[in-house]
């Protein structure tokens, strides 16, 4: 607010080579009058420059130039003492983009960039990734950011990355930096061993890499509590959710949610087991009571062989059950390797590696107690009746 009496008032701190909308009003008493309106722009900053160049020259790189700003350039030609008319147009510089551009945080498919913002505040950025074989990334953020998360990388891959501002529709100067994802100790994991070696943490669903190969990828659940951790969950049979009655074909292959009821699938146990030494853990729970079996070798045969079980050493607080099925071909109710009279899958409504038929079944009618037809064995050996189970496998140390 400046006194009726000026005609004339200086505006302070704005910013060099910016369009401004002023408006103008009076005010008498309460009253305010009309008001008169216009723009102005400020001058960029900078003292003029002459620079003399060769007569046979037809381009001229002027340097020192301030970033954003609007010039004039006049060209005179000279010969001698005479100097022709004057040659007048004018340009504006790029304006001053991000700078100090950073990739931090780099761990498993994951990084964040990281900027010094420009002099001249911005409307928004661009944030553009690139890698070969890699789906390319574009981002817009707000002009207050200084960081950009970057989710789902391709891990040991060599990115691009290229921030640039944006004022109105101009683009500012880039900002660019390569980097390189991973840092992992192991950065295709084929088990739960070499998992552990790119850091522990906590029970969680992860991917490995069956036999370390990069075109194999394979999501898992990682049991990081039980007995030391590093378990890999290949069955959980807990509350009916999911439906245990299935065909050859299903256990092969796996089914069910990793984070819940599952059977990862014949094949995977084969194609881990058979690439090193593993032990199996069993975990048995029944309302408050709760008992394991653990084997210091397990081993499962390929299809050609029908996935025929191997377990030796056991200890634990269940019985020794699975040690009988031991050597046993899988079986499931539309395929019986056994070619017993009465299939034990279809008699007792599971698939599982039976002989004649179980001590345990954890693959059958989910809580059954009915007579697994065995005899000659003690009846604390066997497994039946019991609420939930969850088989996990891990190498052996």
């Amino acid at each position: 607010m400046v006194p009726g009496t000026r005609h004339s008032a200086v505006l302070r701190d704005l910013r060099s080579g910016t369009l401004y909308s002023l408006t103008l009003y009076g005010l008498r008493g309460p009253h305010k009058a009309d008001s008169i309106q216009g723009t102005a722009r400020t001058l960029s900053p900078g003292e003029p420059q002459s620079v003399q160049v060769d007569g046979r020259a037809r381009t001229q790189k002027l340097q020192g130039l301030i970033p954003g700003a609007r010039y004039e350039v006049t060209v005179v030609s000279v010969r001698g003492f005479e100097e022709s008319e004057p040659l007048t147009g004018f340009l504006t510089t790029v304006p001053d983009g991000p700078t100090q551009l950073r990739a931090l945080n780099l761990t498993e498919g994951f990084a964040v960039l990281h900027w010094k913002p420009p002099q001249n505040p911005v409307d928004t950025y661009d944030v553009q990734v690139t890698a070969a074989g890699a789906p390319p990334l574009q981002a817009e953020t707000p002009g207050s950011a200084v960081d950009y998360p970057l989710h789902d990388l391709v891990l040991h891959t060599n990115y691009t990355a290229t921030v640039r501002g944006l004022r109105g529709p101009n683009l500012t100067s880039p900002a660019t930096i390569t980097f390189t994802t991973g840092g992992l100790r192991i950065p295709f994991p084929r088990d739960c061993g070499e998992e552990m070696q790119n850091g522990a943490g906590a029970s969680r669903t992860s991917t490995i890499f069956l036999n370390g190969n990069r075109e194999r990828p394979l999501n898992v659940f990682w049991d990081m509590e039980t007995d030391g951790g590093g378990w890999l969950v290949f069955q959980r049979h807990m509350d009916e959710q999911t439906d245990f009655w299935r065909d050859w074909e299903d256990y092969a292959y796996g089914f069910g949610n990793i984070s819940g009821e599952l059977w990862l699938g014949n094949e995977t146990l084969h194609s881990l087991t058979q690439a090193g030494d593993y032990s199996m853990h069993v975990d048995l729970r029944a309302e408050d009571e709760a008992v394991f079996a653990q084997y210091d070798s397990f081993r499962v045969d390929s299809a050609a062989e029908y996935y025929r079980l191997h377990l030796e050493g056991y200890d634990g607080s269940t019985g020794d059950s699975m040690s009988y099925h031991s050597g046993s071909v899988f079986s499931a109710r539309d395929r019986d390797p056994n070619n017993l009279l009465i299939s034990c899958a279809v008699s007792y409504r599971g698939a599982w590696w039976y002989r004649n038929c179980h001590y345990a079944n954890l693959n059958g009618l989910y809580g059954s107690t009915v007579d697994h037809q065995v005899r000659g064995g003690e009846a604390a050996q066997s497994w039946g009746g019991w609420g939930s189970a969850c088989l996990g496998f891990s190498p052996t140390v």
